[in-house]
């Protein structure tokens, strides 16, 4: 089905879980797959496929590398290898999100899909894949593809490239998205893929790409808003499902059934009731509120910015104004680390589902 016309005259289709975008002419392209990556001037298209073999199936391979399964993929999809580049995914080609913005001549459209929730992570985390040669078995997550419409040179494409970056991981910040492999907030994930196109056929000729020229404005517009669109269609990442304390303490290893062994030396009451229970207050705005206080404290000191001392005075007293708008006796915090302070953000939390608990049953 056809999917989008852009102002370029390419239009974009889906069929066989694939997004392909058709040149209409003239095209630069920067890609960072594997397959047929780099810089291009003689591409004829450009394409996303979801490599699923079904709905919460693993990936299909259709050869022993990477590179030759994409090869084999783009014929299937009635395009010609050595004239395309493609990315693979596990997000679905149906959660698509399509921005575009204009100013003057100038038009911007930003095509993603993505979701980060199994495969999040930040910049830095520890690593252990070094292996150099192709990595079959896994497919991208957030993958972007970009057309400008407009000509620009080589190194203008590149700085495309770290602007569509930035704003990728602007988009994932702005949502407190957690990674997987540590207590940092996630930029991105694992496998993040993206292809840059730029119209060789334009009158419009472009030096400048980064966040001061309108260019990189309106990058950073529509890849922001397109990576959250597709993050909250894939895997339901958006403002209302993370309006929940644990949510956001998921990246501290603080889970429902964390707080549910916790809470068994407490009380003995059925699971059902007391995730019931725990659910309800981890969505109340004042327990979220200062939650969420609590957790970038904790944040700046990891990152250095705050010391133990300013930290220890604050959280306390955080926990203490947790304490008093529940009515529940408030937890000493012992010192400042990970540990500490999320044992005493769980404690008080199950004691305040506790007196609760017991003050409706009187």
């Amino acid at each position: 089905m056809k999917l989008y016309t852009m102002s370029t005259g390419d239009t974009a289709y889906r069929y066989e879980k694939s997004i392909v975008v058709f040149f209409k002419g003239a095209r630069k392209v920067l890609s960072t797959s594997v397959f047929n990556g780099g810089y291009h001037e003689n591409y004829k298209a450009v394409f996303n496929h979801d490599g699923k073999v079904g709905s919460g199936m693993p990936c299909e391979m259709l050869a022993d590398t990477y590179t030759e399964h994409m090869r084999i993929l783009a014929k299937r999809i009635g395009l010609e290898p050595e004239f395309v580049t493609g990315m693979g995914t596990a997000a679905d080609m149906e959660n698509v999100a399509i921005e575009s913005l204009t100013y003057k001549e100038l038009t911007v459209t930003a095509i993603v899909t993505g979701g980060i929730e199994t495969n999040g992570g930040r910049v830095g985390d520890p690593a252990d894949y070094y292996k150099p040669a192709e990595k079959p078995d896994k497919l991208g997550t957030i993958n972007i593809i970009l057309i400008l419409d407009a000509d620009m040179p080589p190194g203008t494409l590149a700085r495309a490239l770290v602007t569509c970056t930035e704003a990728k991981t602007a988009a994932i910040q702005e949502l407190l998205a957690g990674s997987n492999y540590s207590t940092g907030l996630a930029t991105g994930s694992g496998t993040d893929q993206t292809i840059i196109v730029a119209n060789s056929d334009s009158e419009l000729y472009f030096e400048g790409a980064g966040k001061h020229s309108k260019m990189g404005e309106l990058i950073g517009k529509t890849v922001t808003k397109a990576v959250k669109a597709a993050l909250s269609k894939q895997s339901g990442l958006n403002p209302k499902t993370q309006h929940n304390v644990f949510r956001r303490l998921k990246r501290f290893q603080v889970t429902t059934q964390s707080i549910w062994l916790l809470f068994q030396q407490q009380l003995a009451v059925l699971k059902p009731d007391f995730l019931e229970a725990a659910e309800k207050l981890a969505q109340e705005p004042v327990m979220l509120t200062y939650t969420s206080l609590y957790i970038h404290l904790l944040d700046q000191f990891l990152w250095g910015l705050l010391d133990k001392d300013e930290v220890m005075n604050a959280a306390e007293k955080l926990l203490s104004d947790i304490a008093g708008e529940y009515y529940t006796e408030s937890i000493a915090l012992n010192e400042v680390s990970v540990e500490a302070m999320m044992k005493a953000w769980s404690e008080l939390f199950v004691n305040i589902i506790a007196d609760n608990i017991k003050r409706n049953s009187r």
